[in-house]
């Protein structure tokens, strides 16, 4: 399992970052820091595998703060999820030796490609005392996923997924769960939500985390603004 420690100064950022990271195979956040010297106590005291880095933060800088993990010599690898997007704040995060680097505001397609390359590199790396070019060609670290094929996910069904999407167009709602698909289409809640997740990361649906008074945020669901058009692709 891959350890990942998310820097992020946004509680809600860094919650979604933590939800999608769940939805990766291989991948655990085990810590969450919101500044720099939260980051560089936090490697003095444990071992990870991957830091998910932002740049802006309120008391830190993201990229001197990855200058300062190198300074240390910290074995430790960067993807940077920021929405510094200016030509200078990319090149010093990959001249500090960034193993991606994702823009804000990001399709989750995106951020799965990064980690399942990632996953793949790590893999390598921990099992090979030496590569062939073949296998480092394989560890194209910018290769993006498709977004969308019109090959449903495994173990989706069309029929499913045709029933799942009636419901999302008869919830005439902005926002709806796995609970309101479940209650419409009368299929169970947890397969509700794998298909409202597949169809996330298909771009056909957006995911936001609703925060309550209390107990932990609810995902909640809309349709993307090109969803509708890229749902006929698998209807």
């Amino acid at each position: 399992m891959i350890k990942v420690l998310i820097v992020e100064d946004d509680p809600m950022v860094s919650e979604m970052n933590k939800f999608y990271l769940q939805q990766v195979e291989g991948f655990r956040a085990e810590d969450w820091a919101s500044n720099a010297k939260e980051v560089l106590d936090l490697l003095n005291e444990k071992v990870y595998d991957l830091i998910l880095l932002d740049i802006y933060m309120k008391e830190s800088n993201g990229l001197e703060l990855l200058s300062e993990i190198r300074r240390k010599g910290l074995k430790i690898d960067v993807i940077v999820i920021s929405a510094a997007s200016d030509k200078e704040s990319i090149q010093e995060a990959l001249q500090n030796g960034a193993v991606d680097y994702l823009i804000k505001p990001f399709e989750f397609s995106r951020f799965r490609a990064a980690l399942n390359g990632y996953r793949k590199q790590n893999y390598l790396f921990r099992t090979q005392e030496r590569l062939n070019q073949s296998e480092l060609d394989k560890l194209s670290r910018f290769k993006q996923e498709r977004t969308a094929s019109q090959e449903l996910a495994k173990g989706f069904t069309r029929q499913t997924l045709q029933a799942v999407w009636k419901a999302v167009e008869a919830c005439n709602s902005d926002l709806f769960s796995a609970e309101d698909i479940s209650a419409v289409s009368g299929i169970s809640r947890v397969s509700a939500g794998k298909y409202l997740v597949g169809l996330t990361e298909m771009g056909v649906l957006q995911m936001d985390l609703i925060y309550g008074s209390v107990g932990r945020p609810v995902q909640k669901y809309k349709i993307a603004p090109d969803g509708t058009t890229l749902i006929t692709q698998y209807l």
